[in-house]
């Protein structure tokens, strides 16, 4: 059996396989060195990292839409990626939702709390936002998504996705905060990138699922992380921990509506066909 008959035949492990190896090959790479030294990674590496772990799901989602579905899966990803026309109301859930529940947290918090967690604004996080939405999506919503729907169905596939996604985070994020955060990077990371990601790929696939956009799924994204940076907060790594629990909860509040509102499926009476 020839390599493209195995990975026409196992497209979603294909997909994660090459994903992982690029974005965790990448990071090793160029962070580890400086990691099994003992030394901190500081911006410059981080900087450095980015475009190739981003790259992963990437590379990943347009070579097996290529190798699956040949020119006509490309065709198919880009007009997913061009489909804008949608109600106003999609937009306004994929572009508000994440920096209103973000300053809400935040805001809370440096009442309650401390004045440390008071929103900032970091323009920067602009950038970031719109390079990790638009790269990733190309694969987990492009390429990896529809083709775990199939097989699983939707429940299952969101939380499978949500949990891959979120693990493909460890290696760049072991790396680079582990020597920061110290005891607090395992809690922080099972807060941020597996409860508040889970959350976040519900709401995600609710918008993708009842408009077929993958452009609205890239634009969610974008707006989630770009205003995390963009409002931080930068505080110990004791702060930081807590807003993230906090948040991870509160980011299950409209989750759990969706759920209520649309049912496992989430989709509306009238779903768009998203392959």
């Amino acid at each position: 059996m020839s390599n493209r008959s195995v990975i026409r035949r196992y497209p979603i492990v294909s997909y994660f396989v090459l994903a992982y190896l690029i974005s965790w090959g990448g990071s090793l790479i160029i962070g580890g060195p400086k990691f099994f030294r003992g030394e901190t990674l500081e911006l410059e590496d981080a900087i450095l990292m980015a475009p190739i772990v981003i790259g992963g799901p990437l590379i990943a989602g347009i070579v097996m839409n290529y190798l699956v579905d040949g020119k006509a899966g490309l065709r198919d990803l880009l007009s997913r990626m061009v489909r804008w026309q949608v109600g106003l109301r999609w937009y306004a859930a994929a572009l508000l939702t994440f920096p209103i529940l973000i300053y809400v947290v935040l805001w809370g918090l440096s009442v309650l709390v401390s004045s440390d967690y008071a929103p900032g604004f970091i323009s920067f996080g602009i950038m970031a936002g719109l390079f990790a939405g638009f790269l990733e999506e190309v694969g987990w919503m492009g390429f990896a998504y529809p083709r775990m729907q199939k097989q699983f169905g939707t429940w299952r596939a969101t939380f499978y996705l949500a949990f891959l996604h979120g693990l493909w985070h460890a290696m760049a994020g072991y790396l680079g905060d582990s020597a920061l955060f110290g005891a607090y990077w395992l809690p922080r990371f099972i807060a941020v990138w597996i409860v508040a990601m889970t959350a976040m790929r519900i709401i995600l696939v609710w918008i993708y699922s009842n408009t077929g956009s993958l452009l609205l799924a890239q634009l969610t994204h974008a707006s989630s992380t770009a205003f995390l940076f963009i409002f931080g907060p930068f505080g110990t790594p004791a702060q930081e921990t807590l807003w993230s629990v906090v948040y991870a909860v509160v980011l299950w509040i409209p989750a759990a509506i969706i759920v209520a509102r649309y049912g496992k499926s989430l989709v509306g009476r009238h779903p768009v066909t998203t392959t």
